[in-house]
C-alpha cells in the first residue's frame, strides 16, 4: 500500500486511540472515527513498513454499533473518541483493550480476566474542569486543545462535564471580555490568564473556582466577589500563578481570592477534603465501586496496609475502618495535608501520611523494617518505577493491589512483579472516563510464597 490507496476494509476491532482496525492483504490499517462491524473504502493518508493509517471516504455498510455523537465538536477537538459508538461497544473495546495489554505485555501472568464495570452515567460525570483560553477576533474563549496541538476549540457546553460548569465558564468568560483582561499566549509567554479549572463535590455540590494565571492582577478581585454572587455553590476562589513558560497547568504559588480552597464531600461514605492540586478521582460513583473492588482484592480487616501514590488519600481511607493501621505516601504536599485533615474529620487514629515520592517512601519504609500485610499502587500514566517495585517486594506483603489508569503499564510492572515474586491473580476493567479512550484496570497480585 501507498499513500493515497483507496482500499475497502472490514473494522474487526479498536484501539484506545478511538481508531477502528482494518487488515487489507494482511497489512493492520488504524482508520478514526470507525466502529467495530463498518465495512468501509478508506483512503490511506500514510503508509509505513508494517502498518498503515487511514480515513474514511465512505461508508459502505455501517456498523450497528454507530450512533450519533450529539456533540458539534466531536473529532475537533481531543476529548471524547468513542462518541460515534454505543456505550455497549464501548465497554466492549475497553474490556478488551485491557485483556490486550495483558495478553501482549505480560505474557506470562494468565491473570482471570473479570467483566468489566461501567458507568451509570455517560454524559455529566466529571467533578472537574480544565479549559485553556484564547482569544479571536470577538473576544476571549475557552475549550480544549485539537488533537496532538495547543490549538483551542472553542467549547460552550461539553457532554462531560455538568451544566453548572457551563455556566460559571461563560460567566468568567464574559467578565474576561468586559475587563479586558489579557489572555496568556505560549508562544510569545505574554499575557495574564491560562486556564479555568473548576472542582465539583459529587454529593456536597461545592464547587471550587479556580484561575490559573501568569501573575496577580486587581481584576481577579473582583471577579472572585462577581462569580460568588451570582453562583452560591461556589465556595471558594483560588488564584494559581504559574509564571513559567511551560505547558504545565498548575504553578508552586496559591492565593485564596475569596473563601476557601478546598471543598469538601463524600467517598465511600467518607468526609473528604480536596484542593486544586489533589489527584481526585474525576467521577466519584464510578470511582466507589473501583475503590469497593480494591477493598475486596485488599482484604483490610485487621491488617496494615501501605497505599503508595495515594493522592488525597481515598483509597487507603476507605479501607482504614477495618483495616488495623494505613500508611499512605504522595509526593504532593497540599493533597497529603487533604488526606490529613480527612482522616481526623472521620475519627480515624490509625493512619499515618507522608509526603515523599512513592519509590523513596516505600524503600525508606522497607529499610526500617516495615512489613505491610496489603501494599496499594494507584501509579501515575508512567506506572511505576524499578525503585518502588523493587521496594514493595522487599516488604514481602501478603498482597498487591494495583489501580491503573493504563493497562499497558499496569500489564509491565506486573510482569517485572512476577519476577520479583507476585502472581497476577485478577484483572478487571473499570470504565471512569465514558466516551473518552481512557479505562481503568483494578489488579491482584499475590505472594507466590504465601
Amino acid at each position: 500500500m501507498t499513500k493515497n490507496d483507496i482500499v475497502n476494509l472490514e473494522i474487526t476491532s479498536l484501539t484506545s486511540e478511538g481508531s477502528g482496525v482494518g487488515r487489507h492483504d494482511g497489512m493492520a490499517v488504524f482508520v478514526p472515527f470507525t466502529a467495530v462491524g463498518d465495512i468501509i473504502r478508506c483512503r490511506i493518508v500514510k503508509a509505513l513498513k508494517n502498518y498503515a493509517f487511514g480515513k474514511i471516504e465512505e461508508i459502505i455498510t455501517p456498523s450497528p454499533d454507530r450512533t450519533d455523537s450529539r456533540c458539534s465538536v466531536f473529532g475537533k477537538c481531543g476529548g471524547c473518541v468513542f462518541r460515534h459508538i454505543t456505550y455497549e461497544a464501548e465497554l466492549r473495546a475497553k474490556e478488551q483493550i485491557v485483556r490486550d495489554a495483558f495478553e501482549r505485555l505480560g505474557k506470562n501472568l494468565a491473570p482471570e480476566f473479570l467483566p468489566i464495570i461501567g458507568s451509570e452515567r455517560s454524559e455529566g460525570y466529571r467533578n472537574k474542569l480544565q479549559m485553556p483560553l484564547a482569544r479571536c477576533e470577538s473576544g476571549a474563549y475557552c475549550g480544549f486543545f485539537a488533537p496532538r496541538s495547543h490549538r483551542v476549540i472553542g467549547v460552550e457546553r461539553c457532554l462531560l462535564q455538568p451544566d453548572i460548569f457551563a455556566e460559571i465558564t461563560r460567566f468568567v468568560t464574559e467578565y474576561i471580555n468586559k475587563r479586558h483582561i489579557s489572555i496568556y499566549s505560549e508562544e510569545k509567554h505574554e499575557g495574564v490568564l491560562r486556564h479555568i479549572f473548576l472542582r465539583k463535590g459529587y454529593y456536597s455540590d461545592e464547587i471550587c473556582l479556580c484561575i490559573v494565571a501568569r501573575k496577580k492582577i486587581p481584576e481577579f478581585s473582583g471577579l472572585a466577589e462577581s462569580v460568588t454572587k451570582n453562583f452560591p455553590q461556589i465556595t471558594g476562589v483560588v488564584l494559581n500563578i504559574n509564571s513559567e513558560k511551560t505547558n504545565v497547568i498548575l504553578g508552586d504559588k496559591e492565593i485564596v481570592l475569596k473563601g476557601r480552597a478546598e471543598i469538601y464531600d463524600t467517598m465511600c461514605g467518607m468526609n473528604v477534603a480536596i484542593s486544586p492540586k489533589s489527584f481526585y478521582q474525576v467521577n466519584t460513583p464510578a470511582a466507589e465501586r473501583l475503590y469497593k473492588q480494591a477493598a475486596e482484592f485488599a482484604q483490610p480487616r485487621g491488617k496494615v496496609l501501605l497505599d503508595l501514590y495515594c493522592g488525597a488519600g481515598t483509597i487507603g481511607l476507605s479501607m482504614a475502618w477495618e483495616a488495623k493501621r494505613v500508611i499512605g505516601a504522595e509526593i504532593v504536599p497540599e493533597a497529603v495535608e487533604n488526606a490529613k485533615r480527612s482522616a481526623e474529620k472521620n475519627g480515624l487514629s490509625n493512619t499515618e501520611f507522608i509526603c515523599a515520592d512513592a519509590g523513596q517512601a516505600a524503600d525508606a519504609l522497607a529499610e526500617k523494617g516495615l512489613n505491610p500485610d496489603v501494599i496499594i499502587l494507584d501509579p501515575p500514566r508512567k506506572g511505576c518505577n524499578e525503585e518502588t517495585l523493587a521496594a514493595c517486594a522487599k516488604m514481602s506483603p501478603e498482597r498487591i493491589v494495583m489501580i491503573s489508569c493504563n493497562p499497558a503499564t499496569a500489564a509491565r510492572d506486573c510482569e517485572r512483579l512476577l519476577e520479583l515474586g507476585y502472581k497476577t491473580e485478577k484483572v478487571r476493567a473499570f470504565d471512569l472516563f465514558p466516551r473518552t479512550g481512557h479505562v481503568e484496570c483494578v489488579v491482584l497480585m499475590s505472594s507466590v510464597e504465601k
